[in-house]
Order: structure tokens, then sequence, then C-alpha cells
């Protein structure tokens, strides 16, 4: 399982979630504590939100506790708006395409979970895809995938029910293809303006989410990134999480089946 960070609030150095805290997200790369895998070794990434309305970003395979470029962006980078991810891969192989956050536009993704039988879904998941939107994947992964199919559904009108539509036609074409559904999917994911999080499994083992307020704003993450246990509020699984410009706000999140008409229509745009 991977390891994530995100923060939305006033302008803030990346190294105060990245690199600086006790638990910071460098240090979970090697040693998570909330997470099956302590190790979090296969590549790493940062997407940031500036004076362009598209994310900047940096990836690469290596651990992000021995990328010395990491801590140096990190300490110099300011911005109201970022999301960070380490990798523990779990399908597609160790190279930059594979590493969150995936960018689109002006919106970044990632994600700590997986879909089991991915391989057997993939084709038909990529068939729902428009051309524009198939020729935008360049990695392997199912996280990448999901964040095009979220796109295709609709993210960039209704980023929480574009989430619940992709979650449930995911798990109506596992049933389908497979006979059965394990998926487990905590993300983040921002159009530069609001950050959103969804937290929700199939089997209620959603990867953990913590939040917290952290200056003059708040912060995402997969696990608290200090000892002060009392700062942080565990998100429940089965949850939307929407942080804007007047706080942050939780409410149920339950996938939705998307009609045969509309199931339709997305695959003759395909």
């Amino acid at each position: 399982m991977c390891r994530w960070a995100a923060y939305r609030g006033d302008p803030l150095y990346l190294e105060e979630l990245v690199s600086s805290p006790a638990h910071s997200l460098i240090e979970q790369s090697h040693c998570a504590t909330r997470a099956k895998t302590a190790t979090n070794g296969d590549g790493f990434g940062i997407a940031w939100y500036g004076d362009r309305p598209e994310p900047g970003r940096y990836r690469d395979i290596l651990p992000a506790w021995s990328d010395c470029n990491l801590k140096s962006l990190a300490r110099q980078i300011r911005s109201p708006l970022f999301l960070a991810h380490v990798r523990a891969a779990t399908g597609g192989g160790t190279r930059r395409d594979n590493c969150h956050p995936f960018t689109h536009d002006i919106w970044s993704f990632m994600h700590n979970g997986q879909i089991s039988g991915f391989e057997r879904l993939r084709r038909p998941m990529e068939a729902m895809l428009d051309d524009e939107l198939f020729n935008a994947r360049s990695g392997t992964t199912d996280s990448e995938l999901m964040f095009l199919l979220a796109l295709q559904f609709g993210l960039r009108e209704a980023p929480i029910a574009a989430m619940a539509d992709m979650v449930g036609f995911v798990e109506d074409l596992a049933e389908r293809t497979i006979g059965s559904i394990l998926l487990r999917f905590t993300a983040a994911f921002s159009d530069g303006k609001s950050l959103y999080a969804i937290r929700y499994a199939t089997d209620r083992k959603a990867p953990t989410l913590y939040a917290s307020p952290v200056g003059a704003g708040y912060c995402l993450v997969s696990e608290p990134l200090n000892d002060d246990v009392d700062a942080w509020a565990e998100i429940p699984d089965g949850s939307a999480v929407i942080v804007g410009k007047n706080g942050i706000d939780v409410a149920e999140f339950r996938p939705e089946k998307p009609s045969a008409a509309k199931s339709q229509r997305l695959a003759i745009s395909a």
C-alpha cells in the first residue's frame, strides 16, 4: 500500500508535510506504521498549484528517502494546494509513468489501494475512454486508469458524483467479468481550487485517511505526521471529503452504477 499527503489553505512550503515532521512522508516511505507494508520505495511524486491553472509535477522511480532533489524542492516550493505520494507497487512496473500523482489538464490525482483481478478488467475499462483520454494514458496502473475513467464520467463538472459513477462502473464490470469484486480506494484529487478525497472499500477495509488543520488550511494524510493523536481525525470508511475556501466537509460516499443509457453514451463517444 502507498502513503500520501495533501494540503489546501494559505500557501505552505511542501517540506511542512514532505520532509520536516517527525513522521513526514519521506519518513513513511521507509517506515510506515499504519500500512501492511512498512516500506514504500517504488517511486514518489509531488504535484503543486501556483500561478498557472495546471499543476507542476515532479516524479521519479527512486525511493523518496534517497532523492536529494525532493528535499531541496520541498524546501523551496510554496503552494496553497499540493499532493505528495510515495509508492509501494501492487501492479504496474517501477517506472516514472506509474508514479503518482497523475495529471490531466488542471486535474491531479493520487491513490492508495487496488482493484483485484485488474488484468482481466483493464481492456474493458480502457474501452470506455474516448480518444483524448485513451491517448493520455501513459502508464499501466489501475490508479491512472481509474482517474481517466472519472474524467470520462464527468469529473470536471461533478467531482464526487463522477468518482461514484466510476467506482460503481468498476464494481459492476468486475461482477459481470469475474463474478466478484474487491476494490480498495483511498484517493485525493484536485482542480487547483478545492481538494477532494474518497475513502471507500467493498470489504470495509479501505486504506486509512486522516485530517487535521495545519496553519490556515487542512491536511489530508494516509497516516498522522506526528504523535499528537488528538490533532488527527480519522475519516470513516465510505466517506467523501471536500476541502475548500470555507473549510472541510465530510459526507457519505456511495458508488452509483451508471445507468444503461449513460454507459451506452460513453461507449459510443469512446
